[in-house]
């Protein structure tokens, strides 16, 4: 399906703009679960197979900010370092990590990541 049909099935005024805890809370939680998103709106793609300019065409909705469920990659198959590597470059990491938290629960960390 492709992504004018997925966003005309979307009610009209509809804007997608969820705070970092409901990211995790209720969409990757769920999706950890395995439970389906009611509207396919986050695809799923190894995003550090892919170059800043390659990711708008791979979003399900959005035209100035997208998200992605992307299965994590790891540089050395016994090591904790991510894989963040592209055919033209790399994903670096930087700035703060900002913990995400739902009440006073800490659910998550949220990365910067630049290329």
């Amino acid at each position: 399906m492709d992504r004018g049909k997925k966003s005309s099935d979307l009610p009209p005024g509809f804007r997608f703009h969820p705070t970092d805890e409901e990211l995790i809370m209720f969409y990757l939680r769920n999706q950890t679960m395995l439970i389906p998103c009611p509207v396919s709106i986050i695809p799923e793609i190894e995003i550090y197979k892919f170059d800043p300019w390659e990711l708008p065409e791979k979003a399900e909705f959005g035209e100035k900010e997208w998200y992605f469920f992307s299965p994590r990659d790891w540089k050395y198959l016994n090591g904790l370092r991510p894989n963040r590597a592209t055919g033209s470059g790399y994903w670096k990491a930087t700035g703060t990590d900002k913990a995400i938290h739902s009440g006073s629960e800490y659910v998550g960390v949220k990365k910067a990541l630049v290329f």
